[in-house]
């Protein structure tokens, strides 16, 4: 990989580590305002559940995210010359999908083996099994 591609890639991952870092986590509102209420308003419950949910998920997504940025920058810093290609095969991964995913570290093939790996059993809407 070129010395300028290494340079953009670089300028992406502090650039995606510095927008994760000032992002705020999103705020998990309780299902009571007080200790004492003891009252729960069953329709506004599982809408605040949900929102809960929603909110630690977005939350864990955030810091996964920063912890791979982190990861990638420092693999490139160590070995910039391995820096780019696949963990699993060893092929280079394409520079367009580096770009739109700085902290890639497999090829889109192995990617696609592993997410297929991942996957359910499930095939159809009505396998349950």
């Amino acid at each position: 990989m070129t010395p300028a591609r290494l340079k953009r890639l670089e300028a992406l991952l502090r650039a995606t580590i510095t927008a994760l870092a000032k992002k705020q986590a999103r705020a998990i509102e309780p299902s009571r305002s007080d200790g004492l209420d003891t009252k729960v308003d069953e329709d506004q419950q599982p809408l605040t559940e949900m929102s809960q949910a929603i909110a630690s998920n977005l939350n864990r997504a955030d810091a996964a995210a920063l912890e791979k940025a982190k990861k990638a920058l420092a693999r490139l810093k160590n070995d910039p010359d391995d820096f780019g290609n696949c963990q699993d095969c060893g092929d280079e991964i394409a520079f367009a999908r580096l770009e739109a995913l700085p902290h890639a570290e497999l090829c889109v093939d192995c990617q696609g083996k592993q997410d297929v790996k991942g996957r359910s059993t499930r095939k159809k809407l009505t396998d349950f099994a």
